[in-house]
């Protein structure tokens, strides 16, 4: 055997001795658990909508005539019952002029037909005048009565006309849009000829289209906050009013609207922004919260040498109700089944109502941990994995 062979010899064992003890990994079992805490547990639904003034009011004129002035532009803060335009009188204020003396000339018609029939009646009741006498002088009175009730009627109206050429404010507000110049003709003809649109910026809403999967849930005084393009670091607070039933289909896809209320003292809001909803549909804090993974524990029982906790057998397995579930508690070195009333959830998260205290842990489930084992100790091994085959 030459020198070569020779040391070849005796590097062989030790490679397959490092081999050995570098390969050699072994599977560790460990049961994850989570104490039982309290927290806020939340679920959302989004939609998309467009802010609109809740009081938006279209102010206008009643008469016919000419633009004369105009107290307020587009932004002016208006107040209720202040002057924003008027209108040419001269028309107008003679209409009132000729309606007064209408009223004169029937009331002088009316006294003289009066006095003539008591003067008649007085004849007719002694006989000196025909009853066709009578019965005439009786009708001049009843028509000089209604003409003079009509000239009264006429004067109240030409009045109000005059009155209707100061157009005030309706409410407290701002206006949003101005139709209308100075020396401009506006004619009423069975519609109210508009000038102004002022709008309460102080109380908005946003019309919201929520998904028809997701309406269900959406329910009146729900907190909503969003966003606006304009303010993007900006979060507005808002609530739910109104969910109305009326369907919108558009492409397939069916939406309802959710009116949603937010005060707007900054006046950031204003009509016609699109808005980035998130309604809280359900909202809870402080509450004692475990998560969903612990209903779908299943626990085994430990081989002999295992660090895992025993795990106690229910006696006689309950039947569980519909808000109740069953969770495995880990207390005093062993697993005990427990049932426990749930409340709200998230999908990821249950409340938990009774059944549980905080600070009591609870298994969620088990899992391995591959983990270096120097050759010819054996190692660890999964309680649940199957022996290997014996060896010679």
């Amino acid at each position: 055997m030459n020198m070569t062979s020779h040391n070849k010899l005796k590097i062989l064992p030790a490679l397959l001795l490092l081999l050995a003890c570098a390969c050699k990994k072994e599977a560790k079992v460990e049961l994850e658990t989570v104490t039982v805490s309290r927290g806020e547990m939340v679920e959302t639904v989004t939609a998309t909508g467009t802010v609109e003034s809740v009081t938006s009011v279209d102010v206008g004129t009643q008469v016919t005539g000419i633009i004369d002035k105009l107290y307020a532009d587009y932004n002016s803060v208006v107040k209720k019952g202040e002057l924003i335009a008027e209108l040419e009188k001269t028309v107008l204020q003679s209409e009132v002029t000729s309606a007064e003396a209408s009223v004169q000339s029937a009331k002088a018609t009316y006294d003289y037909t009066l006095a003539n029939y008591r003067r008649d009646k007085a004849l007719h009741d002694k006989q000196l005048i025909s009853d066709l006498e009578y019965q005439t002088s009786e009708k001049d009175l009843e028509v000089a009565k209604m003409a003079y009730e009509k000239a009264q009627a006429d004067k109240v109206r030409a009045a109000k006309n005059l009155n209707y050429a100061e157009i005030y404010s309706p409410i407290d507000g701002i206006v949003i849009s101005r139709d209308v110049e100075v020396g401009q003709t506006v004619v009423s003809n069975m519609s109210v000829a508009n000038l102004y649109t002022i709008a309460d910026l102080d109380h908005m809403q946003v019309i919201g289209n929520v998904d028809e999967a997701d309406i269900g849930q959406v329910k009146m005084g729900q907190r909503v906050t969003f966003s606006v393009d304009a303010y993007p670091d900006d979060t507005f607070e808002g609530e739910v009013t109104q969910v109305r039933l009326s369907p919108t289909t558009e492409s397939n896809v069916v939406t309802y609207e959710v009116v949603v209320s937010a005060d707007n003292p900054d006046h950031k809001l204003i009509p016609g922004l699109t808005a980035n909803l998130t309604i809280y549909v359900t909202e809870q804090n402080n509450a004692l919260t475990l998560p969903a993974q612990a209903f779908n524990f299943e626990p085994q029982q430990p081989e002999e040498g295992s660090n895992l906790p025993p795990v106690e057998q229910e006696k006689q397995p309950a039947k569980l109700a519909e808000d109740e579930k069953r969770v495995w508690v880990l207390a005093s070195g062993k697993l005990s089944p427990r049932v426990v009333k749930v409340g709200e959830s998230n999908g990821v998260t249950f409340t938990i109502t009774s059944g549980l205290k905080e600070g009591e842990v609870v298994a969620l489930a088990y899992s391995e941990e591959a983990t270096q084992a120097p050759a010819g100790n054996g190692g660890t091994q999964s309680p649940f994995a199957p022996k290997r085959p014996g060896k010679k």
